[in-house]
């Protein structure tokens, strides 16, 4: 149980906010998208232990890479760790600020010297809250933070149903059936959220029992995908084509439900920066000079970490448009991470003993997500674009 937790709170997290909104985009039967990702991203997780099993001395996604194509294929899958990283912390930000502005819709703080509008103000002091926690090296002192998140994730999901159930807002709105125009950008939206392949060696490592790898995946992305599902129905149905990018941003705000749900939501990003930016600190520490005093290693790792939330922090309030970055992320990151390395790693590693049958399925799934996810970056970058010039130019 303890195993399926963990990966189930790995799995769950900003994703969920914009199910409703491209189950509503794609239409109801772009469900089964969202189900058939859920499926792929099982078995890639299958093969990523499969991997891990072939030879015990990996570690982590990036040592799955150096084995299968040797320093390049380490050097790009940890580009794409690192890029998937920072790209959801800009989304994760992104959502902070959107969910201040609407706890605090009516405060007004008027500094013209800044030249910051209220939310931006509100999203800049968020983060130097928050910011301390990337200083920590002791990685145990903020474990809490993920319960944490996990446990807003939760109270989010309880909080729309109650929404609908007490709220007065009802389940009324109906659901286009198809809208294949839409299928590349939320594409992106589906992947991301079952993006959670890079902690999967983690978990493997983790395991007193390693072979029960592969029936923890089963459960913890069933369970993922059931409630993603439910959510993104749920959503749809109570604000149908109003529906926001966050699930969160629809509900009525003076609502105690709705005020729960954005407090989530905003406490969310807080518990994400020391936990996702540990890795990379994990790595900066192991290429400084062995002989360095802890000290300086201190100062170093808390000065880099603190320059990339404040480039994080720039960036998302330079381009506030949160579903056109995470549907942009899910398809130029995700969609590699989650289904393309983790097919072409299984391939090489075990080029000769697979199967003609596995080697189609594998290059079959290759094809899949490449295309959606070229596809997805296409049109997310598109319609980023034109939306930052709409606003910039008015």
């Amino acid at each position: 149980m303890f195993e399926i937790a963990r990966e189930t709170r790995m799995l769950i997290g900003l994703g969920q906010l914009s199910t409703p909104y491209a189950l509503q985009k794609g239409g109801w039967a772009s469900s089964f998208l969202l189900v058939g990702l859920g499926i792929i991203c099982t078995y890639t997780s299958h093969l990523l232990g499969k991997c891990l099993k072939h030879n015990p001395k990996l570690r982590d996604y990036k040592d799955i890479g150096y084995l299968a194509f040797g320093i390049k294929g380490r050097a790009i899958a940890t580009s794409f760790v690192y890029l998937e990283i920072f790209m959801s912390l800009v989304s994760y930000t992104i959502s902070l600020h959107d969910n201040l502005t609407k706890v605090f819709l009516e405060m007004n703080l008027n500094l013209p010297a800044i030249g910051l509008s209220t939310s931006q103000i509100l999203t800049a002091v968020a983060i130097l809250v928050a910011l301390p926690s990337l200083w920590l090296r002791n990685l145990s002192s903020i474990s809490f933070l993920s319960t944490g998140g996990i446990l807003m994730s939760f109270l989010i999901i309880f909080m729309v149903a109650c929404t609908a159930i007490f709220g007065g807002v009802g389940v009324g709105h109906s659901i286009p059936t198809f809208q294949i125009h839409n299928i590349p950008v939320i594409s992106g939206l589906y992947f991301f959220s079952f993006a959670g392949h890079i902690v999967m060696p983690n978990i493997y490592k983790a395991m007193k029992d390693p072979s029960k790898f592969t029936k923890v995946s089963i459960v913890s992305f069933s369970f993922v995908t059931i409630l993603y599902s439910s959510l993104a129905f749920m959503g749809a149905t109570m604000f149908g084509s109003e529906v926001n990018s966050q699930i969160t941003l629809s509900l009525p705000p003076k609502l105690i439900f709705a005020k729960i749900a954005l407090w989530a939501t905003i406490l969310t990003p807080m518990t994400k920066y020391a936990l996702e930016f540990a890795p990379f600190a994990i790595q900066l520490e192991q290429n400084l000079p062995p002989k360095m005093k802890p000290k300086t290693k201190m100062i170093i790792r808390a000065s880099v970490g603190s320059l990339i939330l404040l480039v994080i922090l720039v960036l998302a309030l330079s381009v506030p448009y949160f579903e056109y970055v995470l549907g942009l992320t899910g398809s130029l990151v995700s969609a590699g991470i989650c289904v393309i390395f983790p097919c072409a790693f299984y391939i090489k590693i075990f080029w000769g003993k697979i199967s003609m049958v596995g080697f189609t399925i594998n290059l079959g799934l290759i094809f899949i997500a490449t295309l959606l996810g070229a596809c997805g970056t296409i049109s997310s970058s598109k319609l980023l674009v034109k939306k930052f010039h709409k606003v910039n130019t008015t």
